[in-house]
């Protein structure tokens, strides 16, 4: 769990870079061009769509990894007594 957890949060840091990678190109071609090509916005709509389902993903998945990470604790604590 803690694995998916990891790999979803690298997934999620890696798309909004992305996404502002691509926000910070379009600023750059919007002062030089007013309107917007269109794959240019499906694409941005892709990654927002990918973000929002990461930030979802960890999300539901948060409260179960800290519910596990709290008894291994504890059994830790037990252990040590």
């Amino acid at each position: 769990m803690a694995q998916t957890l990891n790999a979803l949060s690298q997934r999620l840091i890696k798309l909004e870079n992305r996404l502002e990678s691509l926000e910070l190109q379009l600023e750059r071609q919007s002062s030089e061009v007013n309107s917007m090509p269109a794959d240019e916005m499906e694409r941005l709509d892709g990654v927002d769509r990918l973000l929002t389902d990461c930030r979802d993903l960890l999300l539901s998945s948060e409260p179960q990894w800290v519910d596990q990470s709290s008894s291994v604790m504890s059994s830790e604590q037990d252990l040590a007594a």
